[in-house]
């Protein structure tokens, strides 16, 4: 019989519907039944595009054994990390502070009162390379909380504190500067790999704030080079474009093949303004190539973005992207010799499938592409039509307001620079979309949507990303209700996500479910924090209509960041381009209006 999960919206919770764990929703009910029965919550959070996750759903909680377990000592809940960022940040924080890392899946005890016991991420079925058995960790938990729940309840008293993120910090002292700002481009050159691009070693990561950060203060040798070695390896999809959402390796060769909606976005805006600052063709065609993928792969009919792409698909990690060289040779008979060159293919190939018995799989790289145009198409539309007869991988189809309105901004951006009225066209339904589906019936923004339903009151990001969002409609369009509903929505953030003791914002409003701590998340990866946000769109604001107290509202955030994010530039590169605007303010921009007949 399904569980509590099969009433769920969320792809990912419902993925787990079928499981013999009796998994409820984070809410009162669950919350409320733990209370009730004296026994600890088993909070288990993911994402549907999470490869472990599905490793750990296989092999622990499709177990009816093991799922008895959970069942007698546990609620059990599971949480989409992706509709409730809040829960997924308070307790992967416990997390970090008892092991020392994090990931997800992220399975975490909790006490009644939602203080955490002990936790980690993906455990094995059988101990494994020092990992304790599933099995074995909810047996030690079960026995402690029933030798020790008072001690365990007592130990937790001051839990809110700990696990607030930034909310503890104070405003610093050290004025913003332009010298501030050189250190932290110095100190993102340290860090640079000027063989691969990109900054530090394996695991790579597209750093697109710290890229942009880099292509406002002027910097071309990191920010292009990083671009173009992005482009250039397997962690873009040469075929159908759009990005993965890492590289496990130095070379960006490799990646996790997960595609997320929000570095996608977040890309498109960085190889858009790298194009702008350079001419580079290159990197316009990567931009268009990555708008015209979401347009066609992830737009619901409604004008919303989907999520993401799993990076599974026959239970195989990275299975619908990979080819052997025979396989090339069959597609493309007298075209496969340009196009193992410009792959990069070989007979060995550089990826391995533990469920391939032979080697010689290849992740196609764009490194050496034909010169002939006619070629590359015909290969690019011989290999895209042989791999749509493949398994596709799953498909997040919810819309969460922050990613969409990403989105938005890319589309705006694009479409004014590169003259594309056609994304231009679906930025604006985009954000037509959230202003018309994603408001309860008070107006108040919603986070989530999927099977024609929004819910789960929108956070600090879901504010801000749209506050960007409707700004650069406004610059793109020239029309004046962007820039209504981007002061309507100004005053909200103020009014709702403000520390006015403090200054900066909360990640949750002041009228929010009420957990353990109220936090402000204020590191800008792998998307922009909130905070950071907030402090851009208030300071575009502030120069577009004059108002002073936007602006005010902007610094304050940025003053509790002065000395921490240049000395992780990586990390905090949008809030470091929101000090780049407030020292160099954005030019006015001028409309055309079009003029009346007598």
């Amino acid at each position: 019989m399904p569980n509590a999960l099969a009433q769920e919206t969320s792809p990912y919770l419902r993925q787990h519907a079928e499981n013999p764990v009796d998994w409820m929703p984070w809410g009162p009910a669950a919350l409320r039944r733990a209370a009730e029965e004296n026994r600890p919550l088993l909070v288990s959070i993911g994402y549907s595009s999470c490869h472990w996750c599905h490793v750990m759903e296989r092999e622990s909680f499709e177990d009816a054994d093991v799922a008895a377990l959970m069942n007698d000592s546990f609620v059990c809940v599971k949480v989409d990390r992706e509709e409730r960022p809040d829960i997924d940040a308070i307790y992967m924080e416990a997390v970090q502070s008892l092991t020392g890392h994090g990931g997800w899946p992220l399975n975490v005890f909790l006490t009644p009162e939602q203080v955490p016991i002990y936790g980690g991420t993906y455990f094995p079925p059988e101990p494994r390379h020092g990992m304790p058995a599933w099995r074995d960790v909810l047996l030690a938990i079960a026995e402690s909380w029933n030798e020790n729940s008072e001690e365990l309840r007592a130990s937790g008293r001051d839990v809110g504190e700990r696990f607030s993120g930034g909310a503890r910090l104070a405003p610093s002292e050290v004025p913003l500067s332009e010298g501030a700002l050189e250190d932290a481009v110095e100190r993102l050159g340290a860090m640079y790999d000027a063989r691969h691009g990109g900054f530090g070693g394996a695991p790579k990561f597209p750093h697109a704030s710290a890229i942009e950060l880099l292509l406002l203060r002027g910097e071309r040798a990191m920010s292009l080079g990083t671009l173009h070695a992005m482009a250039g390896g397997g962690i873009h999809d040469v075929l159908g474009g759009g990005f993965a959402r890492y590289a496990v390796d130095a070379a960006w060769t490799v990646p996790h093949f997960e595609k997320m909606l929000y570095d996608n976005a977040l890309l498109a805006r960085a190889y858009l303004h790298g194009w702008q600052a350079s001419g580079d063709e290159r990197l316009r065609e990567v931009c268009v190539g990555i708008l015209d993928w979401a347009l066609g792969e992830m737009r619901g009919e409604e004008g919303g973005f989907y999520s993401a792409l799993d990076a599974d698909s026959e239970g195989v990690e990275g299975r619908y992207y990979v080819w052997t060289v025979t396989q090339l040779r069959e597609l493309l008979g007298a075209d496969a010799d340009a196009a193992i060159a410009w792959f990069g293919a070989s007979e060995q190939g550089n990826f391995e499938d533990p469920h391939h018995p032979e080697p010689g799989l290849n992740v196609l790289q764009d490194r050496a592409a034909p010169a002939d145009g006619e070629q590359r198409t015909r290969i690019r539309s011989t290999l895209l039509e042989a791999r749509s007869q493949r398994t596709r991988p799953g498909l997040d189809d919810k819309r969460l307001t922050s990613w969409n309105a990403l989105m938005v901004s890319a589309l705006a951006d694009a479409g004014g620079a590169l003259g594309r009225e056609d994304h231009l066209a679906a930025a604006v339904a985009c954000a037509e979309f959230i202003e018309r589906d994603l408001r309860d019936a008070r107006g108040r923004l919603l986070r989530t949507y999927s099977r024609g339903e929004a819910k789960i009151d929108a956070y600090l990001e879901d504010h801000a990303f749209l506050l960007e969002a409707e700004i650069a409609l406004f610059e793109a369009t020239c029309e004046e209700r962007w820039l209504q509903r981007a002061d309507a929505l100004a005053r909200e953030i103020v009014e709702r996500f403000a520390d006015r003791e403090r200054g900066g914002f909360f990640s949750t409003a002041s009228d929010a479910e009420q957990l353990i701590a109220r936090r402000k998340d204020l590191e800008d990866a792998p998307i922009p924090a909130g905070s950071s946000s907030a402090a851009n769109g208030l300071l575009r604001l502030s120069q577009l209509t004059g108002a002073q107290a936007y602006e005010q509202y902007a610094v304050r955030t940025l003053q509790l960041l002065a000395e921490i994010a240049p000395r992780h530039p990586h990390a905090f590169g949008h809030a470091l381009q929101a000090m780049h605007w407030y020292l160099s303010p954005a030019r006015p921009i001028a409309c055309e209006v079009p003029r009346t007949q007598d």
